[in-house]
Formats: C-alpha cells, sequence, structure tokens
C-alpha cells in the first residue's frame, strides 16, 4: 500500500509539544464516549476502564512495535457476557472470564503466526460474523427499552421525555454534524440529555434525577483499579475462574477476534500501509489480546481496537502512534481523578437508555452492512438457515444448560448463538460451485 501523499504525520512520527497535545485531546474526545459507556451499562468502574484503556493502548504499542496507530477502549460485544456472568456468578468471575478471552486471543495470534489466517476465514464467513454482531446489538435491546421507558421498575412519563431528548440530540449529531464533531455525536448527545435533565429538573421536581452528593464526597485523586467498601476501605478485587464463564468469553471472542481483524484491515488502508505483513496480525491480536487480559486483572471491561480513533485519523491525516500514546496517558491521568468519576456515575437511567437506543442499534446495524459489503446472498438456503438460526438463539435468548456432577453448566445469549453459527457453518455443505 503506498503511503497518502496529504499525510501529516506517519506513524513514527513525533510531532512538536505544541500541537502534540491537542491531537492527543481529540482522540481522547472520540474513545470517551464508548468507552465509559460499557462500565456505566455493566456496573463497573468508569475509571478503571479509563485506566485500563490507556495502559492497555501502551501495551499494545509496546508489543507491536510501535508500528500500528490503534486506540484500545471498552468492548461493546463483550457487554452481554459481562452482564449475564455478573448477575449470575458476580463481577470477579466475569473478569477471570475475561481474562482467558485474552488469553485465546494470543492462542489464535499463535496459530496464525505459524498456519496463516485462511482457517479463521472457512469457519468463520461473513454470514456467521454479520448475523453474531447483530445478535450482539439487539440483545441489548430489551436493556434500552426499559432504561428508556421505565423508573424504579415503574413506566415514567419522565423517564421517556428525557430518553426522547437524548436520542433526538444523538441522532441530529449523527446526521447532520459533520467531519470530528460527528466522531463524537453519542457524546453529544450524553452531554445534552444530561443538561437537559439539569434544566428541567430546576423546574419540575419529577425530573430531578441527578444527586451530586457522590461528588461532593469524592477525593480528588484516588487510585482507578481499586474498590471501596462499605467502611470506605480500598480494595483490590482479584478475578475469579469458572468454566461457564471462560467459555462464555471465549466464544464471544471469536467474534471480537474477527472485528479486530477488520479494524486492522481499515487502518491498513488509512495509513497506507500493510499492517497484516508488519508488524503482522499476530503481532496486533497478541497486542490485542494482552491488553484484554490485563484490563481484566484489574476490574476492566475487556478492550478492543477503536473505529472512533480510526475515523479521526482518516479525516486529520495524522497517523502518529505518538499521538495515540499521547492519548492514551491522558486517559491515564483522568482515570485517578475520582471526583470525574463520580460525576460519571450520575448520569440519570433515561439519559443512558436514549443513548442506547441508538447505540445499540447502530451495532446491529453494522452487522447489516458487513453482510451487505461482503455481498451475502440470501437466496442462498445454506446463508438464509445459518442466519435465521443465529439470530432466533441470540435474540431469544437460548441457553445450553445441563448439570456435570454438582457444577451447573450454562451457555446462552450470543456465545451460544456464535458457537451454534460456527458449527453449522462447518456442516451445511457449499452449493456446486463452492458458494456461500
Amino acid at each position: 500500500m503506498a503511503e497518502n501523499a496529504s499525510t501529516v504525520l506517519m506513524p513514527g512520527d513525533k510531532p512538536p509539544l505544541a500541537k502534540w497535545i491537542p491531537l492527543s485531546f481529540q482522540h481522547v474526545f472520540a474513545m470517551f464516549g464508548a468507552t465509559i459507556l460499557v462500565p456505566i451499562l455493566t456496573g463497573l468502574s468508569t475509571s478503571t476502564a479509563l485506566f485500563t484503556a490507556g495502559t492497555g493502548t501502551l501495551l499494545y504499542i509496546l508489543i507491536t512495535g510501535a508500528k500500528v496507530p490503534a486506540f484500545l477502549g471498552s468492548s461493546f460485544a463483550f457487554i452481554p457476557a459481562l452482564i449475564g456472568i455478573g448477575k449470575e456468578y458476580g463481577v470477579p468471575y466475569a473478569m477471570g472470564g475475561a481474562i482467558f478471552a485474552g488469553i485465546f486471543y494470543a492462542i489464535v495470534a499463535l496459530i496464525i503466526r505459524f498456519a496463516g489466517k485462511k482457517w479463521i476465514d472457512a469457519a468463520l464467513p461473513p454470514v456467521v460474523i454479520g448475523s453474531v454482531i447483530i445478535v450482539i446489538g439487539m440483545s441489548l435491546a430489551p436493556t434500552a427499552v426499559n432504561e428508556a421507558f421505565y423508573l424504579n421498575n415503574e413506566y415514567s412519563l419522565v423517564a421517556l421525555s428525557i430518553a426522547a431528548v437524548t436520542l433526538a440530540i444523538a441522532v441530529f449529531a449523527t446526521i447532520f454534524l459533520k467531519g470530528f464533531f460527528n466522531t463524537l455525536s453519542i457524546l453529544i448527545g450524553l452531554i445534552g440529555g444530561y443538561l437537559f435533565t439539569l434544566i428541567m429538573g430546576a423546574f419540575v421536581p419529577a425530573y430531578r434525577l441527578i444527586d451530586f452528593t457522590a461528588v461532593q464526597n469524592a477525593k480528588w485523586f484516588a487510585l482507578p483499579f481499586l474498590q471501596s467498601d462499605a467502611a470506605g476501605h480500598a480494595f483490590w478485587q482479584a478475578p475469579k475462574f469458572n468454566l461457564v464463564a471462560i467459555l462464555t468469553f471465549v466464544i464471544v471472542s471469536i467474534s471480537t477476534i474477527c472485528e479486530h481483524m477488520g479494524d486492522t484491515l481499515t487502518t491498513s488502508k488509512v495509513v497506507g500501509r500493510d499492517f497484516y505483513k508488519d508488524p503482522g496480525l499476530h503481532r496486533t491480536l497478541l497486542g490485542d489480546g494482552v491488553a484484554t487480559a490485563w484490563a481484566a486483572v484489574w476490574g476492566g471491561p475487556p478492550n478492543t481496537t477503536y473505529g472512533e480513533n480510526i475515523g479521526v485519523m482518516a479525516i486529520t491525516k495524522v497517523y502518529s502512534v505518538w499521538v495515540i500514546g499521547g492519548a492514551a496517558v491522558i486517559a491515564i491521568l483522568l482515570s485517578f481523578c475520582q471526583k470525574f468519576g463520580a460525576i460519571i456515575q450520575t448520569i440519570p437511567t433515561p439519559v443512558l437508555g436514549g443513548i442506547c437506543t441508538l447505540l445499540y442499534g447502530l451495532i446491529a446495524s453494522s452487522g447489516l452492512r458487513t453482510l451487505v459489503d461482503a455481498g451475502v446472498d440470501y437466496q442462498e438456503k445454506r446463508n438464509l438457515t445459518i442466519s435465521s438460526v443465529i439470530m432466533v438463539i441470540g435474540i431469544g435468548g437460548g441457553v445450553l444448560q445441563f448439570m456435570v456432577g454438582t457444577f451447573k453448566f450454562a451457555l446462552g445469549g450470543v456465545a451460544l448463538a456464535t458457537l451454534v453459527g460456527i458449527v453449522l457453518n462447518l456442516i451445511i455443505p457449499k452449493n456446486k460451485s463452492g458458494e456461500l
């Protein structure tokens, strides 16, 4: 691939400090909304998420030899697994599962290093990947609806009005804003809904849903990877492990590996360098896996390469790894401000409901785009069958459950749908032409 003629900075170029800091802040703004939204939705710490996103990105840069400009933030693909395992077994077991997802990344990276990636293409064609991404978005839809329509488990016009305004702002920003501000559409909607709730709460008691008591009580400085008990004592919550959590996260990671491959290919096209060859797909995948396992050790959500930051690079023509590293350092510094994290926690549930109505739909729509871009032919019964089964099992909440001695094994949702899709793709014969 040839380097772009209009490029401002290539991966190895270091900008002067006066340009370096604002360029790095631009990437922080691009990743910020999505990175903090995942912990908000899954009950994890936003400060921890910022810390592990920043440190995970630095680890990625180290492992890839500072050749690939990629920012790693919270992964939306793991939200159903984080919520499901967290509710069933507890957050420490979800973190244990995420660690094994990172280990699985490393194993796949090792196989790719010696055997290439054709076997992945055979096991996970676009018809499987696209259908699974649709399931990831649509399986979260009930959560968005509950947050948008209900307060304290009761239907609320107050909640609905806040969610509607938030959604309207986010949609407007997505459709009408251009350039850099378009990459911030989710964050703009979040801020707009928050301000609407504050303003209305000043006039109507029913809209007073924001309490700043926790912000006032929070410290300016605190370690982001420590939690506090009822007595206010800080502690680190160690990950725990069981087979269900491990299998769930490993299976979900199959789809995120494909997402990583797509993001790496897109970055290659934007920058004009083939990162599949140098530093190699095995290196980028290993970096992603190490960042995911590292995040889980400290209680943060699994990481993934961010398309938002790829978009920023495409717009600015600035591909400097130094700029990405600067953004990572800024994220780490923000994570140590406890008051900042406390402010994030005051975001009202209906605001999240409005944002998620769009966000989860965008995730599902990206699955549709995968199917369309790949030219998947749904007149072919094989494709129709695979997609149909994946989506019904995933969206319907199908669960594979049985007992092994005294151990209860349950695999459901996105993980089960992904597993079934892989099996169907391998056992259903292709047509005579070999087409999918």
